[in-house]
This record gives C-alpha cells, structure tokens and sequence, in this order.
C-alpha cells in the first residue's frame, strides 16, 4: 500500500515538472535574424589569419591542407551581401580542419552585434561546417545582453564567392530568447 502512495507521488512530481518546462518554453519569443559575414583570407583588407598550419598530418583529399589547421577570424557582419550594404557588428572566432578524411571545419564564432534592437548583444555559434555544401545547419549555443540565455540554430551559407581570397556567408539564424529578454525591433538589422 506505502508504494502505491510514492509511485503516486513521483508520477505527480514529474507532472509538475513537464507542465513547468512547457510554461517556461511557452514564455521565449523568436528571433529571426539574416546576417552576412566577410571572410577575407588575403590581401589588405584580411580579416581572417592562420594560427595553426601545416603541423598535422597532410589531409587526404584538400591538397595543401593539414588536418588540424586553423583560422582565426575577425570579419565584418553586415545587413545586407554586399560590404556596403550597412555594418552590423562583428564575428570573432575559430575555423578549425576537423577532420583528416573529409572536407569539414568545426566553427566557433562570435557574433558581437553594434546596431539595431540587440545592439551591444552578442550570440555564439558552434558546429560542423562541410566545405564544399551549399548550407550547413550549426547551433546557436548562447548569448549576452538582450540575447541572454538564447537558444536556437543558423542556417550557414555561402552567399557570394567575390574573389579566391574573399567569401561572403550568410547566416539566417533562428532563436529564441526569454521573454523578458527580448527588445523591439527597429533599425538598419535584418529580421525577419
């Protein structure tokens, strides 16, 4: 009879628990934003420079490229593909060659945003980026500022090719922030 009262009382606990997960996933309201990246590797406007080359074994298929080689990047984010179209913020992080058989970098950036309704907030992206796929899916990990505890994921694509030593990418990212998280919309930032 006592078990029957505490299997009672877990299956009532873990009720509580499942309504007050779907309330707090109720309470986050979306935030949709369209996002292009400079990627410079070259040339005097570079905004990308290696930190780790040719130390790993030669990679199988990418010539010239050693498993393990590494980037760092400071590039211009924009609101528009073209780097006229209206500076944004910033994307600081890593490119790494993860992979000794495949063409596949691991990414860690930040995306330090200077304009808009989430200006002064930040949002870190992290995944697997295939090199030669049209898009790739990475995670939106975390946030700062307005962006803080944010969730979600970002489309990775590259929307331009300007020149060998110049890439445009774009991210159209989809998250979710708490409610009281969240600011008005209002300026030159893409959301959609």
């Amino acid at each position: 009879m006592a078990s029957f009262g505490k299997e009672r009382h877990l299956v009532l606990a873990a009720t509580v628990v499942a309504l007050l997960l779907a309330m707090a996933d109720a309470r986050r309201r979306p935030v949709h934003l369209r996002l292009y990246m400079h990627d410079i590797i070259g040339g005097p406007e570079q905004t990308a420079i290696h930190l780790i080359r040719n130390v790993g074994p030669p990679h199988a298929s990418l010539r010239g490229a050693h498993f393990g080689d590494t980037e760092a990047i400071d590039d211009l984010v924009t609101s528009g593909p073209g780097i006229d179209s209206g500076a944004i913020g910033g994307a600081q992080g890593t490119y790494m060659l993860s992979s000794q058989q495949e063409e596949v970098l691991v990414v860690a950036v930040t995306v330090a945003l200077t304009d808009g309704p989430y200006n002064g907030s930040t949002f870190a992206l992290a995944g697997r980026v295939r090199i030669y796929d049209d898009t790739a899916e990475v995670a939106v990990v975390g946030g700062t500022g307005l962006l803080r505890r944010v969730a979600g994921y970002a489309v990775w694509r590259t929307a331009k090719v300007v020149s060998e030593m110049y890439m445009v990418v774009e991210l159209a990212v989809r998250m979710s922030v708490p409610v009281n998280a969240a600011a008005s919309n209002g300026s030159s930032l893409a959301i959609e």
